[in-house]
């Protein structure tokens, strides 16, 4: 849960940098926003379940972005904690950590899930995909992510890995969505901003761009 007394904060975006670029930057990394509080109070409760009687951690292996990584677990360690706090996966972002709001999306064997609710030990012989990984091994955009690029679809853009990973997940199994389905498909997001058109918008760009790579 976001701590309302220490409101996350936008980098600041240099002048000389264009709202694309800094769009694009954000789009390739996930990370939008960052907040030095959080991480510490995060640091700090994970440090304390490390020393506390009766916990002890697995050493276990995960498939992350098409890699194998080793890392010590909780039994009760969610996927969402593990990505960002140990494996320094960011991208994943923790709006609400009760999953509500949809920002915490990865694919798991191509499925869209909330991370928040997935403990890390239960996707130990599954494939899981953050928004780091979507870009190709050459650094070309995923089709979605560039059609972000080319509407600019998010404002503060906390929640776009979310919408981006629900989207990328829903069109593997409606490639051609009218803008009705594609809005149902990513309802499981919510924008903090409430610019659903515009993201809505770039959404169906990016399905277009799906649909023209596919095609060759």
């Amino acid at each position: 849960m976001i701590d309302k007394a220490n409101p996350p904060a936008i980098e600041s975006v240099p002048n000389s940098v264009s709202r694309r670029d800094f769009i694009k930057g954000v789009i390739t990394s996930g990370v939008a926003v960052s907040s030095a509080s959080y991480l510490f109070r995060a640091s700090t409760l994970l440090h304390g379940q490390q020393l506390s009687a009766g916990v002890s951690e697995r050493l276990i292996t995960v498939n992350v972005n098409g890699q194998q990584r080793r890392v010590d677990v909780m039994k009760q360690e969610t996927l969402a904690w593990t990505l960002r706090y140990k494996l320094g996966l960011t991208g994943t972002k923790l709006g609400c950590d009760r999953a509500e709001c949809g920002s915490c999306t990865v694919l798991i064997d191509d499925i869209p899930y909330y991370s928040c609710s997935v403990l890390t030990h239960t996707v130990r012989s599954r494939k899981v995909l953050t928004i780091e990984g979507l870009a190709s091994a050459d650094g070309t955009l995923h089709p979605v992510q560039q059609g972000v690029i080319d509407e600019q679809g998010f404002q503060c853009a906390f929640c776009m890995p979310g919408f981006l990973m629900t989207a990328v997940g829903y069109l593997k199994t409606n490639p051609s969505p009218t803008r009705q389905q594609l809005a149902q498909g990513v309802s499981g997001c919510l924008c903090r901003c409430q610019d659903y058109d515009k993201i809505l918008t770039a959404l169906m760009r990016g399905a277009e761009n799906t649909r023209r790579a596919q095609l060759g």
